[in-house]
């Protein structure tokens, strides 16, 4: 199931070429995991408000401004345990993005809200949502820039179940197919050297930095769940693991370069002068 949405833009020319910053980050509904324990010790958190989490917001709001593209996992759209805030419009306007774009995957009612968001500098022609195949409660959000579909973001996040990932990696390769160039961004919960991510690579096209450092959790990191796939075609100029613990993951973020034949002939930025 899927809703297409399109947007009036105003267009300003932009350069041959262009450099983009990105930043995919499972924030854990704001929480800030420091060891094992807490997830038992603050699990209440999950279900009821709390002041800290906001002031963790308004840090990560701080952090991601430097970005151009922000992937965001594990957040809410406004329910009871967020203070009813959808984090993904306060993080926008805390971080000065006038572009945002969320997607529930599992909704619980006035109790919770889970959902991922994508936050954007330049304002996108096409913005789809899809249910992953599996249990509902998966979903990846797509966010096009282009009439031509020239330059897209995929965001994802798969299931803890092997089975079901590599459903929904297939799915998301037949989605890949329609685009002409993809960053595909999200908690994929698999490492680098697993099925999923070598089926993504020779099946999607895509590639990665060639960096296996891990990124959860967050406190002592030992395995790299978090991932930025482009198409071969696109340039990685850049690319690590930052160290911010305001999550029980870490962020990862990617600068890539969009050549001449990539870039659409005009990006639009909303609210452009």
């Amino acid at each position: 199931m899927k809703s297409v949405h399109k947007f009036p833009a105003i267009t300003i020319n932009k350069p041959a070429n262009q450099s983009i910053k990105l930043l995919s980050y499972n924030i854990q509904v704001g929480i800030s995991t420091k060891k094992h324990m807490d997830y038992f010790t603050y699990s209440w958190k999950h279900f009821m408000p709390h002041a800290r989490r906001l002031e963790n917001l308004k840090s990560l709001a701080k952090r991601i401004s430097e970005f151009d593209i922000v992937g965001l996992q594990e957040l809410d759209s406004g329910s009871f345990r967020s203070g009813f805030v959808n984090q993904t419009e306060y993080l926008a306007k805390a971080a000065g993005f006038d572009c945002w774009y969320d997607k529930v995957n599992r909704n619980m009612g006035p109790v919770a809200k889970h959902s991922m968001g994508v936050l954007s500098r330049f304002q996108p022609d096409n913005v789809e949502r899809h249910d992953l195949p599996g249990l509902p409660g998966r979903g990846c959000l797509v966010v096009t820039y282009g009439i031509e579909k020239h330059f897209s973001i995929i965001l994802a996040h798969l299931s803890l179940s092997k089975r079901a990932r590599l459903k929904q990696v297939d799915f998301l390769c037949e989605l890949i197919k329609d685009f002409s160039n993809v960053v595909l961004m999200g908690d994929l919960n698999c490492i680098p050297k697993s099925e999923e991510i070598e089926k993504l690579k020779k099946k999607a096209g895509l590639k990665d930095h060639g960096s296996a450092r891990p990124s959860y959790p967050s406190w002592d990191p030992v395995q790299r769940l978090d991932h930025i796939l482009v198409s071969s075609n696109l340039i990685i100029k850049n690319a690590s693991v930052l160290q911010w613990s305001l999550s029980d993951h870490l962020p990862i973020s990617m600068e890539i370069e969009l050549s001449k034949n990539a870039l659409p002939s005009e990006l639009k930025l909303r609210n452009a002068a």
